[in-house]
């Protein structure tokens, strides 16, 4: 019995390899480090909260001290009577940098569509920069503290580090097929982490000598690194005539089987797929896909909610774990920034085995599933990590491999799938729209979650934001049910054919 096509397993790795240039391999390390670095300016800021929150405090209460004068230049950058009021102000700043993230994203992915990637990318990294710097280096140069001026700067570098997910995600989908897109970007997709890492190293080297040259490095290296995305980066492989993804797809019926998008619906007859939202039969150009019509594309809502819950725990690590040690194992700033790393680590590792294993089952959602199970058992298992830092560490590594993967997963490699389904296939137009969908419903959820996380630690303590997290993960498997249950049938189905075909 002949198997059907889409039974026909193929190397994951097959295709990548065969059509592997070093434009591919350039255009990799570009969108790798241009994001990464991105990530590592919004590291510093959570590094160096508690350098911030004593400098916006009053560093002597005591009644018998004496009084400095004149009293507004010594006072003047004590925003807050407490350190309470000025955690408070930092969680309100991570939740106003999130909200105006997540508008970006919406906005970001439909301009990334309709004009030059590597011109959005670039612009929005460079711009970023600058605005870092203001916030963090020249108003500490020019003891200039005030806390309107700040939620404004970040508001305004929200929107700007918005332009780069959906442009890089954009760029990866243009070079990069189905085959071995869940190891090629769960790989990939650790340029967060690594940005991560690489922010929390270069604010632990500076940090003595202030948090304002945390800033400043991180700034100069982001800046730096747009002028290098501007002039060197490829946006897709017709720009050096190679043919592009879908040509090349049409060209192989074997590989056309092997690229095939995980997020088509192998019940929909072949009439059905003739239809594209983006398709008029007398247009050789792709036009750039709606918002509203990539809101409607199969599994887009579902999975944007889901990123929701668990970008929210994502984020929370990323804002709050640096602060967490120090204040609840009273551990110094600069031990709590190395010691974070190892969240990154786990989140690197995880985001590539499972990227890898839903390339081998051709099916993302199951592996999800089986990821985000073990990551509640994690953060109740980190939620008790003794006061030891070699057991942290470890915990701490589990709780990333099994929250970060899936973190990844979702926004990268499940997001090109999305934006590369039958219905919009052949068509790279659709990517940077989908993603920023993705994406900033994630970054709304964690924008509320920012907030919500400051007021739970204020008023019940540690354990009860770990309890909030378990709440977020499990949200997230109940958001994707409906495609596990589909998937998971799938697989079944899949499974008796080959057995009948023996």
């Amino acid at each position: 019995m002949a198997v059907p096509g889409s039974l026909r397993r193929q190397p994951a790795n097959r295709g990548l390899v065969s059509h592997c240039t070093h434009h591919h391999i350039v255009v990799f390390l570009l969108t790798f480090f241009s994001y990464s670095l991105l990530h590592a300016s919004r590291k510093t800021f959570s590094n160096v909260k508690v350098s911030i929150s004593s400098q916006w405090t009053p560093s002597c209460r005591n009644s018998t001290a004496p009084e400095l004068r004149p009293y507004e230049l010594w006072n003047s950058s004590h925003l807050f009577p407490s350190a309470e009021e000025a955690t408070l102000f930092l969680g309100t700043l991570d939740t106003i940098f999130l909200f105006s993230y997540a508008v970006g994203l919406f906005v970001s992915g439909i301009v990334g569509d309709r004009l030059n990637l590597r011109w959005v990318l670039s612009f929005g990294m460079c711009s970023s920069a600058l605005v870092v710097f203001s916030f963090g280096t020249l108003t500490e140069w020019l003891h200039f503290y005030n806390k309107w001026f700040y939620c404004c700067l970040w508001v305004v570098n929200g929107l700007l580090q918005s332009t780069g997910w959906p442009c890089v995600v954009a760029v990866m989908g243009n070079w990069f097929g189905k085959a071995g897109r869940g190891f090629v970007f769960g790989l990939w997709s650790a340029c967060a982490s690594v940005g991560n890492i690489l922010g929390a190293f270069l604010a632990s080297c500076v940090l003595k000598y202030g948090y304002e040259y945390a800033f400043l490095v991180t700034a100069s290296v982001q800046f730096a690194g747009g002028v290098i995305v501007f002039f060197g980066l490829l946006t897709s492989p017709k720009e050096v005539g190679l043919p592009e993804l879908g040509a090349d797809e049409d060209e192989v019926s074997v590989e056309e089987d092997a690229n095939r998008p995980l997020m088509g619906d192998d019940d929909v007859d072949d009439d059905d797929r003739n239809y594209s939202i983006q398709a008029t039969d007398n247009d050789n150009q792709p036009k750039a896909i709606g918002f509203f019509q990539a809101c409607c594309l199969p599994g887009v809502v579902l999975y944007s909610l889901a990123y929701a819950c668990l970008k929210l725990v994502n984020y929370s690590f990323f804002f709050w774990l640096p602060f967490y040690l120090s204040n609840n194992f009273g551990w110094k700033e600069a031990e709590a920034d190395q010691l974070s790393i190892w969240y990154d680590v786990g989140g690197i590792i995880g985001g590539t085995i499972q990227g890898l294993i839903s390339d081998v089952l051709q099916k993302r959602a199951p592996v999800l599933a089986v990821s985000l199970l073990f990551a509640v058992g994690s953060l109740f298992g980190y939620s008790r990590s003794p006061n030891s830092k070699p057991i942290n560490a470890v915990i701490m590594a589990i709780t990333g491999f099994f929250i970060g993967g899936p973190s990844n997963m979702i926004s990268s490699a499940i997001s090109a799938d999305l934006g590369r389904q039958d219905l919009v296939k052949g068509s790279s137009e659709a990517l940077a729209t989908v993603t920023g969908i993705v994406d900033g419903t994630g970054s709304i959820g964690a924008a509320v979650g920012q907030y919500l996380v400051s007021l739970i630690q204020e008023n019940l303590g540690w354990m009860w934001v770990f309890y909030f997290f378990i709440l977020m993960t499990s949200s997230t498997i109940l958001f994707i049910s409906p495609l596990i249950v589909r998937e998971i049938r799938l697989l079944l189905h899949e499974r008796r054919l080959r057995m009948l075909a023996e």
